[in-house]
């Protein structure tokens, strides 16, 4: 007999709400200019809110590679009926999360690398250098685009795009009343 699933296993709530969070808070301390106050001799360290922003966005990106691989190997997930317009625009909005949930530390990294400022974290670690950008094929892209402005822009597109993805959670709760948006919350017992 199969088990009809209607939430997703605890880790992969967990792992979802967190990446949430992360993305949000860092988003609301995101250094505005960032980029030309390191230019006029800012040292990140000084300021809370870069550190804060930096450390987060670091955390957003190993909660993503981590969720990756738990979807590789986790239960099944929770299937919903819906029309296929609906499915395929949830596949691709879920896909496009995922890839920007990855890009946009990748753009901070490529926009630090590129104006040789360091990664500043929390607890006082400090890289100084991007050893992995720098010493590799990547390099020269750290120099083809005004990176902090990448990084800006698809902050801003994860934001509107997970906003749009809240939206249709509560649209498919409150109109369809399917278990969409309940699938990712904590099941009564």
């Amino acid at each position: 007999m199969k088990t009809i699933r209607t939430h997703y296993d605890a880790l992969s709530r967990a792992l979802h709400w967190l990446t949430a969070i992360a993305v949000l808070i860092a988003f609301i301390l995101g250094p505005e200019h960032f980029g030309r106050e390191m230019r006029q001799g800012l040292d990140p360290a000084t300021r809370l809110d870069i550190v804060a922003h930096e450390s987060l966005g670091v955390l957003v990106m190993a909660l993503t590679l981590l969720r990756l691989l738990w979807v590789a190997v986790r239960p099944a997930k929770p299937q919903f009926e819906m029309t296929r317009w609906m499915h395929i625009t949830a596949q691709a909005t879920h896909g496009l999360l995922w890839l920007l949930l990855l890009a946009v530390p990748f753009s901070a990294f490529l926009a630090l690398a590129s104006a040789g400022h360091p990664l500043t974290l929390l607890g006082g670690v400090r890289v100084n250098e991007m050893p992995l950008i720098a010493q590799s094929s990547l390099a020269h892209l750290a120099h083809l685009a005004d990176w902090g402005d990448v990084h800006g822009v698809l902050g801003d597109m994860v934001l509107w795009l997970a906003g749009l993805h809240a939206v249709a959670a509560i649209f498919h709760h409150v109109l369809l009343k399917d278990g969409v948006l309940l699938s990712m919350l904590r099941p009564r017992r």
